[in-house]
């Protein structure tokens, strides 16, 4: 009868950690995957435009020339 409540409270306890540990680590929002182009010549994987070197950000010319032509207004 002992044997019988063991085994019953230890099924009992497995399965609650079981849906425990599920149901713990998965809130994490996905990754979303880029996709790869094929080069048409070669087949292999193409470096992205991403992965290039960026250019330097131009100067703001328009907002300077703004600036100097309210200034010289007054």
């Amino acid at each position: 009868m002992a044997n019988l409540v063991k085994e019953l409270v230890s099924g009992v306890v497995e399965s609650l950690l079981k849906e425990i540990l599920k149901k713990a680590g998965g809130k994490r929002a996905t990754k979303r995957q880029k996709r790869q182009v094929r080069s048409a010549n070669t087949g292999r994987f193409k470096k992205s435009a991403s992965a290039r070197r960026a250019k330097p950000a131009k100067k703001q010319v328009s907002r300077r020339r703004t600036a100097a032509a309210r200034s010289g207004a007054r």
